[in-house]
């Protein structure tokens, strides 16, 4: 197969792939656009980078010491329906807890805590406004 040939099924592919629902996503994170400084990227497109994929938070034109592991105000980790992530201090209400989601805190083996109202930036430990579970 040709070199160009090839890069417009890669394109076609992740063409397809913007359609999937997360779940289905992260059965095969290689099909979305690798991360890579310099792009223009717009709010809900996903990435790959690092073995994970990542949902853009916020649009904004990526660049060196802005990857998706280091920046939650930009990028949110594509998580497996079910899976509970560690805690992680919300940058403004674009990473914010809803009533509802759940999380480790402090580390991945330590108790899971439910937020208890929506637009939660504060530490699991906050009495009235999360819950042990």
């Amino acid at each position: 197969m040709e070199l160009k040939q090839a890069m417009q099924y890669r394109k076609m592919i992740e063409q397809a792939a913007v359609s999937l629902p997360d779940e289905d996503a992260l059965t095969a994170p290689e099909m979305f656009p690798r991360w890579e400084a310099g792009k223009q990227v717009t709010a809900n497109e996903r990435y790959y980078y690092e073995g994970k994929l990542y949902k853009v938070v916020q649009s904004h034109t990526t660049q060196e010491g802005w990857e998706p592991d280091m920046t939650p105000a930009l990028w949110t980790e594509v998580a497996k329906p079910g899976e509970i992530p560690v805690w992680r201090q919300p940058t403004g209400a674009q990473d914010a807890y809803m009533t509802g989601d759940k999380v480790h805190y402090p580390t991945e083996s330590d108790p899971v805590y439910v937020s208890l109202v929506d637009n939660n930036v504060w530490v699991p430990t906050t009495a009235g406004l999360w819950e042990t579970v």
